[in-house]
C-alpha cells in the first residue's frame, strides 16, 4: 500500500465513559461533535472492555493481547516494554505514531525490577521531561500526563504545556501533597503557597489551561506536521475525562441542573442472589478482610457504595459536564481534520477504556461488578466510504481487536502473539459478525476477585477462580440485570453450557508467538 493510499488512523478516547452517555442515544446528555461523528460512521451497542480498569485495558489497546496475557492484568502492574505493540507494528509499516494524554501503562510507584517512568518523583520533574524523546511502547511521540481534574499526579508534558501558555502558578489548581506511599518523604515539589485540599464539582482552573484543551492543541498540531509532510498517522488522543473526581471547570460546572438528571437506583433486594461482594457494598461500614489474600492487589471497589439520591444527583450532573466539555475538544480535533482536507482519508474511532456506575445498582465509579454498565463502552467507527454512515450495530466487538483491525486497515503486518480479532468485515458489513462473544476479566485477587465473564448474544457468565459463587444473567430477558440465575435449579444446564462456552473462548484467543514451520 503506497503511502497517498494508507489512511490516517485516529484513536479518541475518553476514560470511564458510560455507554449510554451519547447524545445522540441519551437526551439528557449534550454531545454535539461525538453525535455528528456518530452520523458519519457506526455506533457498536456492543462494544466490551477486556478488564474494567485503566492499566489492563490500555495495555490491551495497544498490544491487541488480554491482560492474562500481556501482563498487565491490574492497577499497579506495567506493561513490559518488550511486548510487540500496534505503534511498532504501523511504524514498520511507513506510519508516524504518537500518543497524547493519558498513557498509564506505568503504575505510580517504581522499583528497580519495575521502573516506572509514570511514576513519583519523575512525574514532576520537568526538566526531564522537557528533554524526553523516545519512543513509548510503539509510539515515535508521546506526550503525557497522569492526573484526573485537581489529582496531585499532575505533570509530564501537561505541566510543562500549562507554562508555556502563561499559567506559571498552576499548582495551585491542584493537590500537592503526595498520598502516603507515594513519595510522600521525599518533598521536593512539595509547594505549601498552595492549597492540598480536593476541590468538589467546580474546578478553579480556567478552562484555556484544562487538559481537554491541551489534547486538542497538541493533537492538531501534530496531524497538521504530518499532513504537511505527507505522512501517514497513528494518533491516539487520550482523555482523562470523565474519570472522577467529579470536577470541571465553569460554565461545565452549572450546564446541567441535578434536579433534572435521571438518578439510577438499586432495586430492593437484587443483590439478594449475588456474591457476598455485592452486599457488602451496602452496608456502612463493610469488612472485607477476609476477601484480602496473599499476593493480591488492593481492593479497588470494594468498600462502600452508599450514596444519597441528592449526592448522586449532583455529582451526575458534574459527569455529565465534564463529558460534554470533552466533547467541544473532541469537535476541535474533529474539525482541525476537515480544515487539513484529511477527513476521508481517515479511520476514526471514538470509545472509552471502561465504563462507570454512577447508582446502577446501588454502585458508584467502579468495582469488581461485571454489569453492562462497567464493562460495556460507547464506540463509534467512522471512515467514509467504507463504513456505513449513521446506523447502530448490535455486533460484539472487543477493545482487544482495535490493534488488529488497525493493522489490517493500514495494510501492515501483524504481531503472531496478538489474539483479538480483525473486525474490519463486521465494521464494513461484509459480515454480520466477526465474534459471537467477549471475555471480560477482572484479577485483584488471587482467588476472591479473580474473574473471568463471558458474554454472547444472550447471556452472561461471570466465574471466580477456585470460588462456588457466580453470575449468570439472561441479557434478553432480564436486560437490567437484576435475575442472577447462577444457583436457579432450572438454570443449571445452560450454566453448564456456558462454562463450556468459556472454556472454548479461552482456548481459541491462546497467543501462538509463531506458526509451526516443520514435522519436528
Amino acid at each position: 500500500m503506497s503511502a497517498q493510499n494508507k489512511p490516517n488512523i485516529l484513536l479518541i478516547t475518553s476514560d470511564q465513559q458510560h455507554w449510554f452517555t451519547l447524545g445522540c442515544q441519551n437526551p439528557e446528555v449534550h454531545t454535539p461533535n461525538l453525535d455528528r461523528l456518530a452520523k458519519r460512521g457506526t455506533i457498536f451497542n456492543r462494544a466490551y472492555c477486556p478488564n474494567p480498569t485503566c492499566t489492563p485495558t490500555r495495555a490491551s489497546i495497544v498490544t491487541g493481547m488480554y491482560p492474562s496475557q500481556h501482563g498487565a492484568y491490574s492497577l499497579g502492574t506495567k506493561l513490559d516494554e518488550s511486548i510487540p505493540t500496534l505503534g511498532e507494528s504501523l511504524s514498520q509499516g511507513g506510519y508516524k505514531t504518537a500518543l497524547v494524554g493519558k498513557a498509564h501503562f506505568q503504575p505510580l510507584i517504581g522499583n528497580e525490577e519495575f521502573p516506572s517512568l509514570e511514576s513519583y518523583p519523575v512525574l514532576r520533574d520537568l526538566d526531564f521531561w522537557r528533554d524526553f524523546d523516545q519512543p513509548f511502547y510503539g509510539f515515535d511521540r508521546a506526550e503525557l500526563a497522569r492526573n484526573h481534574a485537581d489529582e496531585c499526579h499532575v505533570g509530564q508534558h501537561y505541566a510543562l504545556w500549562m507554562e508555556e501558555k502563561g499559567l506559571k502558578d498552576w499548582q495551585r489548581h491542584y493537590q500537592n501533597s503526595w498520598p502516603k506511599g507515594f513519595g510522600h518523604e521525599n518533598n521536593r515539589y512539595q509547594d505549601d503557597r498552595y492549597p492540598t485540599e480536593a476541590q468538589e464539582h467546580t474546578w478553579s482552573i480556567p478552562e484555556e489551561y484544562h487538559y481537554n484543551a491541551w489534547i486538542a492543541e497538541r493533537s492538531n498540531a501534530l496531524m497538521e506536521d504530518y499532513t504537511r509532510n505527507g505522512e501517514p498517522f497513528f494518533l491516539w488522543s487520550s482523555f482523562f475525562d470523565p474519570h472522577p473526581p467529579y470536577l470541571v471547570p465553569k460554565p461545565w460546572d452549572s450546564m446541567y441542573d441535578p434536579a433534572k438528571v435521571t438518578v439510577p437506583k438499586l432495586v430492593p433486594g437484587e443483590h439478594d442472589k449475588n456474591p457476598e461482594h455485592f452486599r457488602k457494598t451496602q452496608q456502612e461500614n463493610p469488612d472485607f478482610s477476609d476477601w484480602q489474600e496473599p499476593g493480591g492487589s488492593g481492593m479497588h471497589g470494594c468498600s462502600s457504595h452508599l450514596h444519597t439520591e441528592e449526592q448522586m444527583a449532583k455529582d451526575i450532573a458534574i459527569y455529565y459536564g465534564m463529558i460534554s466539555c470533552m466533547d467541544k475538544y473532541i469537535g476541535s480535533i474533529l474539525d482541525k481534520l476537515e480544515a487539513l482536507g484529511i477527513s476521508d482519508n481517515t479511520l476514526i474511532v471514538f470509545t472509552s477504556d471502561h465504563g462507570h456506575f454512577f447508582g446502577q445498582h446501588g454502585l458508584k465509579a467502579k468495582g469488581p461488578f461485571h454489569y453492562e454498565d462497567l464493562v460495556k463502552v460507547p464506540f463509534i467507527a467512522s471512515w467514509p466510504g467504507r463504513i456505513p454512515e449513521g446506523i447502530e450495530s448490535e455486533s460484539i466487538v472487543s477493545l482487544v481487536d482495535l490493534a488488529p483491525t488497525f493493522i489490517q486497515a493500514a495494510g501492515a503486518k501483524k504481531p503472531n502473539r496478538m489474539t483479538g480479532l480483525d473486525q474490519m468485515p463486521a465494521w464494513t458489513r461484509q459480515v454480520e459478525a466477526v465474534r459471537d462473544h467477549a471475555i471480560v476479566e477482572n484479577r485483584h485477587q488471587p482467588t476472591t476477585i479473580h474473574v473471568k465473564t463471558y458474554i454472547d448474544s444472550q447471556y452472561k457468565l461471570t466465574l471466580y477462580y477456585q470460588r462456588e459463587y457466580g453470575e449468570l444473567f439472561d441479557l434478553e430477558k432480564d436486560p437490567n440485570e437484576l435475575n442472577n440465575l447462577w444457583d436457579d435449579p432450572e438454570s443449571q444446564a445452560l450454566k453448564a453450557t456456558l462454562t463450556r462456552r468459556l472454556l472454548d473462548a479461552e482456548l481459541g484467543k491462546e497467543p501462538l508467538p509463531m506458526p509451526r514451520i516443520g514435522p519436528a
